[in-house]
């Protein structure tokens, strides 16, 4: 390499800091992001980028969006923690990316396990068979298909991972799952993700969440694509919402005109709220996923030939890319804003644009405030509980909670709450 270090020590590099970003300690983990060479599995970069705990984006649609990616290593670890596998098991993977998940996976449960990758892509798919044969994991099966289907000719499935954003439960990996087996899956949560590991109650009838992680991946294509929707409003530029391409007044999103909003001075409103950029996306997104149907996402890529960038002082900012949220209706959009405070902390503001800014801002600016009065909820003591159409099981108690968010969709009940 250009400054004399060897892919082995970039890996080892990478394991470290895997370790000290996830807080993960299973030495089988940690073992087999030593063993297998990332780099086989992207070969289009110079090999040292690959030991970089970054998500690298490998495909994108017409519109420029990304679709697929490597992802973040970190992240990849608190999943396989997550889903606690063990030697000989069998696993089904929602999502083969370029295959370097599944690696992962078939170096944990080894030669006596099974490992079986769905994508929905043919490319992909056929890519990663590539990329696995290559590194010496040539019995991982790679299946080109809806992943909502599964793969019922390997089950039954000891553990079952998405390695896409889901918005339901596919019934078929319900079905394919084992009597105990576990489900982990980056589950949409009104425009924020959480890894979600769950397990069957006690009852059987339904599925509860045994840990949850922040996160973010590329959301799930085919049939069991979710109601988010993205819209580009200039290239590099997007805004996500999580109910479709509506407004919450229930008209069609502009994204010329919104661009032309963002385009224009903003109405600033301070908040006095000090706090981190995890947890403005952790904690403060989900607050205001669960508080207003307005809410959005709004994200932008960067490269050095780029001028001005529109989120200048978004809260989270790295790596050519930066990330904000707010709440977006017809004549205008409030974004959150930051400015760095002490060590590890953002000073929040609301900036509101267009026509209706000033009312938006002033709205978001008081939702921030009061998700600070609350405690900053976050993830730490959020569960989730699942509930199939086809379980004789009903949300109980949890459901009636006062912040118990309802979430339903077309194979499952979702509830979402505090404890």
């Amino acid at each position: 390499m250009s400054d004399g270090t060897s892919l082995a020590q970039r890996r080892e590099r990478l394991v470290a800091e895997v370790l000290q970003t996830s807080g993960i300690r299973d030495e089988r983990i940690a073992a087999a992001l030593r063993d297998v060479p990332r780099h086989l599995f992207l070969p289009h970069l110079p090999p040292e980028e690959a030991y970089l705990d970054d998500a690298i984006v490998t495909k994108r649609d017409a519109e420029g969006q990304p679709i697929s990616s490597s992802s973040q290593p970190a992240i990849m670890a608190i999943m396989l923690d997550q889903l606690a596998l063990e030697p000989g098991q069998r696993v089904l993977e929602i999502g083969a990316g370029t295959g370097y998940n599944a690696a992962l996976i078939r170096h944990i449960v080894g030669p006596k396990g099974a490992v079986v990758s769905v994508d929905i892509d043919a490319d992909l798919a056929e890519a990663a068979r590539g990329h696995l044969a290559g590194a010496g994991y040539p019995d991982v099966t790679v299946v080109a298909g809806d992943g909502a289907d599964g793969y019922p000719d390997g089950a039954p499935y000891d553990r079952v991972i998405a390695t896409v954003g889901v918005s339901d439960l596919a019934p078929a990996w319900l079905q394919q799952a084992g009597p105990g087996a576990r489900i982990v899956v980056p589950l949409d949560v009104r425009g924020s993700q959480l890894a979600v590991e769950f397990g069957r109650s006690g009852s059987g009838g339904h599925w509860v969440s045994r840990s949850i992680a922040p996160c973010g991946f590329m959301r799930m294509r085919g049939s069991l694509a979710g109601p988010e929707r993205t819209v580009v409003l200039q290239p590099g530029l997007s805004v996500m919402l999580p109910d479709g391409l509506m407004l919450a007044d229930g008209q069609e999103i502009d994204g010329a005109a919104l661009a032309a909003f963002l385009d224009g001075p903003p109405a600033e409103f301070a908040t006095g709220v000090l706090t981190s950029s995890l947890q403005v996306f952790w904690g403060l997104g989900l607050w205001l996923a669960a508080g207003d149907r307005r809410s959005c996402a709004v994200a932008e890529e960067r490269s050095a030939q780029d001028g001005q960038a529109r989120l200048a002082r978004a809260p989270l900012s790295s790596h050519g890319m930066a990330a904000t949220a707010g709440i977006l209706d017809s004549g205008g959009i409030a974004v959150l804003t930051a400015e760095p405070g002490s060590p590890g902390q953002l000073t929040l503001q609301a900036a509101g644009f267009g026509p209706h800014g000033p009312v938006l801002g002033a709205a978001l600016a008081a939702h921030v405030r009061a998700w600070d009065q609350a405690g900053q909820p976050g993830s730490a003591r959020l569960h989730v509980d699942a509930y199939p159409r086809s379980s004789p099981d009903e949300p109980g108690a949890a459901s009636a909670a006062g912040d118990a968010l309802l979430i339903e969709r077309q194979a499952t009940t979702f509830v979402v709450y505090h404890r």
